[in-house]
């Protein structure tokens, strides 16, 4: 590793497809999106820093904004190193965008609201060009029972229901929920949920307890009895992990501007 001459700290605004990752996160002997991003970083700056990820995605869930941040004493400006470290990023990852930050930025402390999507295609035949972003149900979705439900999100909650079950034992699973809207978009039905952080499998198993009540195997009032009942896991249908992108990272200083899409990730 090279000597540093005078540290800084990048923060990127990273999009990525998580189809062929094992997710975010490092792990040995598995593709990763810290291990690629690390490897890029390396041969534009001849350093070995860690990344830092806002927040931690699954194998298969993929981000149209993540934020991630590492150390380097390389001089070069933020735009030429969004340029070059996509010179050596594979094609499934991009950086979308980088800013030089304090030296003692934390991304995923100092982070005041995380914004997922989950995407379901709701009915038809079996989709064959989407079927990496979306959860293809089969059957029609009673959707303002949808709605009705997720309104009971809304708030701070023991989140319990919607984690895996070990999760429970080593963190506090209360958790805030800014927003959770429902919007069809064509023949998609769009979960957006918006909050201060997320437990592990919070977003899909919520997604997959809404599918529920959209099939009439659950009601809005047994989602709400569901969810408050505080045992670690209940919520037992985790949708798949490909209809979920993690859209936005959000900071009490804005870090980057997040255009608005009306295609695939609006």
């Amino acid at each position: 590793m090279s000597t540093l001459l005078e540290t800084r700290r990048i923060a990127l605004l990273l999009e990525y497809e998580g189809t062929r990752f094992a997710g975010s996160q490092f792990q040995k002997n598995a593709r990763t999106v810290q291990s690629v991003l690390e490897a890029a970083i390396q041969a534009v700056t001849s350093e070995s820093p860690r990344a830092a990820f806002a927040g931690r995605t699954d194998s298969g869930v993929h981000a149209w904004g993540q934020v991630v941040s590492f150390v380097t004493g390389a001089g070069h400006s933020s735009e030429v190193f969004a340029r070059a470290l996509n010179y050596y990023l594979p094609e499934d990852v991009s950086v979308r965008a980088a800013s030089e930050v304090p030296l003692g930025f934390d991304v995923r402390r100092r982070a005041i609201r995380r914004h997922y999507r989950y995407r379901i295609l709701e009915n038809g035949p079996r989709p064959v060009l989407e079927r990496h972003f979306v959860w293809h149900v089969t059957s029609a979705l009673d959707v303002p029972a949808m709605r009705q439900a997720a309104a009971h999100l809304l708030g701070e909650h023991d989140f319990a229901a919607f984690t895996q079950p070990s999760a429970g034992a080593s963190q506090s699973t209360m958790r805030r929920v800014y927003a959770a809207h429902l919007l069809r978009q064509g023949g998609l039905l769009l979960l957006d949920i918006e909050g201060s952080a997320f437990l592990p499998q919070q977003v899909r198993r919520i997604a997959g307890a809404l599918v529920e009540v959209g099939r009439g195997r659950l009601s809005p009032d047994d989602f709400q009895q569901f969810a408050e009942q505080g045992t670690a896991g209940a919520a037992r249908l985790v949708a798949p992990p490909q209809g979920l992108c993690l859209m936005a990272v959000r900071y009490q200083e804005e870090l980057f501007e997040y255009e608005k899409r009306e295609d695939l990730y609006p």
